[in-house]
């Protein structure tokens, strides 16, 4: 069992008497899957009141949505446990469940851009674009080959790692800003800085533009390759 795996069953572990309560409660997948959603717009709104409210320097706003996006990224992998605990797996639960990921990721790199462009991170606001399109490529790129009968898994940057990262360079960067402040470090010799408190935040998202959209490249050069042996093999 790969790392990955091992971890994600530990934290089943810790969750499923939650989950257990959910179903008591009368949560169904769907429901869960929708609190998620709606947690995920609560990002956004963060992110977004931070921009048009908070001063440049100012990373509380970022602290409490990275905060909100580890929350909210709880009931993604809370969802998936109800529907097995409870029995309540459903093929169009599964549909609903892999559309509103889509429409919660896409919402909070929304929210994100717009922060970012807000307080005048431009470069920033680029590369968040640039992840929020390799995040839905790795996504697409798995849903299309699995249509196509193939199973496509592999790469960095899934879903829970982007959560993470996203959740807890948030946090990071709001809680280094209440100690460091805004602050800029300079090379002697280079007219700009070269480090400041909002990298903390900004240097994880260009990094995961990049792994994200490695990883759909690769995914889909993967599938090339499984579907040619398919073709051989039908011959």
């Amino acid at each position: 069992m790969r790392l990955r795996d091992r971890i994600q069953q530990g934290i089943y572990k810790v969750i499923d008497p939650f989950v257990r309560f959910l179903i008591k409660i009368g949560f169904t997948p769907n429901r869960v899957t929708m609190t998620g959603f709606i947690l995920n717009v609560g990002v956004a709104v963060i992110f977004i009141v931070g921009a048009e409210k908070g001063n440049r320097g100012d990373f509380r706003f970022v602290g409490w949505a990275g905060a909100l996006t580890l929350f909210a990224g709880l009931f993604d992998m809370l969802d998936g446990q109800v529907a097995r605990i409870g029995k309540m797996s459903s093929v169009y639960g599964a549909l609903f469940d892999s559309v509103l990921d889509r429409y919660s990721e896409s919402i909070m790199f929304l929210g994100i851009c717009y922060y970012l462009v807000g307080q005048h991170y431009f470069l920033s606001s680029l590369f968040a674009f640039i992840a929020m399109i390799g995040s839905v490529m790795v996504s697409y790129t798995r849903a299309r080959s699995e249509g196509l009968g193939i199973q496509n898994k592999g790469g960095f940057m899934q879903r829970p790692e982007r959560v993470i990262l996203i959740g807890i360079s948030g946090i990071a960067c709001g809680v280094a800003s209440s100690f460091i402040g805004d602050y800029k470090l300079f090379i002697p010799g280079i007219k700009y800085h070269v480090f400041e408190t909002m990298s903390i935040f900004t240097i994880p998202i260009t990094i995961m533009a990049v792994l994200t959209n490695i990883t759909a490249v690769g995914r889909l050069m993967s599938a090339k390759k499984s579907l040619e042996l398919k073709e051989k093999e039908g011959l």
